[in-house]
């Protein structure tokens, strides 16, 4: 008789490993679709913006580093030319300290209190009040003065060496920050070389038409609120296709806070020269208090400044790869305006 025996159902065991198995194998399959997905046009230049604006911060930050760099140059130099001039004072009262010296010894008149001066440092002498009646006055008055220059030049020599030290941070603080933004373009143009030549055509494309842009603006007639303003936003239009380069303050390459300084010295009025203490320049304003030549300030930590151009246009150095362009207001994060 035939046997009816039931098949042997698989193990749990051998359930539990080809569960696993093919569990593995769509893990592997969708994480291998997921690395063949190359990223599209718009995606890459979501990510090289987002990597220009965080040189922006970084660029502002480069610029007001580099502002405070002149600042302490022009300090250390005044401090080193006073203290050349003080030294100068000394080497004269001390020679002629010198010359009454030797005038008494040929003559015989020299006293051992002379003779202390000349083989002692004159603060320590002067110290020694009991002494002073021993000296003429003529003397005693070229002691303290020349007492009185040497503690000057110690404090200026002293306040000259700390200024230089801080101009060295300084130094190496604007050596980081260029590294940081180069770092950034780099960041940016590996993303840009991942595309094909046809996307990186079309890429291309989209930033020539944006700085084409300039050319095709309506900005309305309305009047600036003051003439420094007015003939602000006039030279900063003389600028329109200039390359945007970071740290440039013109003529021929700006960054953002760069441009702006540059028109309002062109007006006759010095603003500084990055854009977060612009933010702080003059009266603060609302988007419809706006008026032509009032710098207009974007992001919240204010790290981009362009000038208003009327009808709601911004003029402004954007960013690496474009030039000084017209764009509207709306395009970045408005902040406030301000009048100068």
């Amino acid at each position: 008789m035939a046997s009816h025996r039931r098949p042997k159902q698989a193990s749990r065991t051998r359930v539990t490993v080809f569960t696993a198995t093919a569990a593995a194998a769509v893990a592997l399959s969708s994480q291998a679709a997921h690395a063949d997905t190359k990223p599209t046009v718009k995606s890459v230049k979501a990510k090289v913006d987002a990597l220009y604006n965080e040189s922006e911060q970084a660029t502002q930050q480069y610029d007001g580093a580099q502002a405070q760099q002149q600042t302490l140059q022009k300090q250390v130099d005044q401090l080193q030319n006073e203290v050349a001039r003080e030294q100068g004072d000394l080497n004269k009262l001390q020679d002629q300290l010198g010359s009454l010296a030797s005038a008494q010894y040929r003559s015989g008149g020299i006293d051992e209190s002379m003779q202390l001066l000349l083989s002692s440092n004159p603060d320590d002498y002067l110290s020694k009040a009991s002494t002073l009646d021993q000296l003429t006055s003529q003397q005693a008055q070229a002691l303290k003065q020349i007492a009185e220059k040497k503690r000057t030049l110690d404090q200026q020599k002293a306040e000259a060496a700390s200024k230089l030290s801080e101009l060295d941070a300084t130094r190496n603080d604007l050596a980081s920050k260029k590294k940081d933004i180069q770092a950034k373009y780099q960041q940016a143009n590996k993303l840009l070389n991942s595309l094909t030549a046809s996307e990186k055509a079309a890429y291309d494309a989209q930033q020539a038409a944006a700085n084409r842009s300039t050319t095709r603006v309506n900005l309305g007639n309305s009047a600036s609120a003051t003439a420094r303003a007015a003939s602000a936003l006039a030279a900063a239009k003389t600028r329109l296709g200039t390359p945007y380069v970071y740290g440039a303050s013109g003529p021929s390459s700006f960054d953002c806070s760069g441009l702006t300084s540059w028109a309002y010295a062109q007006a006759g009025v010095s603003i500084p020269r990055t854009s977060e203490s612009q933010a702080n320049a003059g009266t603060h304003l609302t988007l419809s208090q706006l008026q032509p030549g009032d710098l207009v300030i974007f992001y919240s930590d204010a790290h981009h400044v362009g000038l208003y151009a009327g009808n709601g246009m911004v003029l402004h150095a954007p960013k690496p790869g474009a030039v000084v362009r017209y764009e509207a207001i709306s395009d970045m994060p408005f902040q406030f305006g301000v009048r100068i």
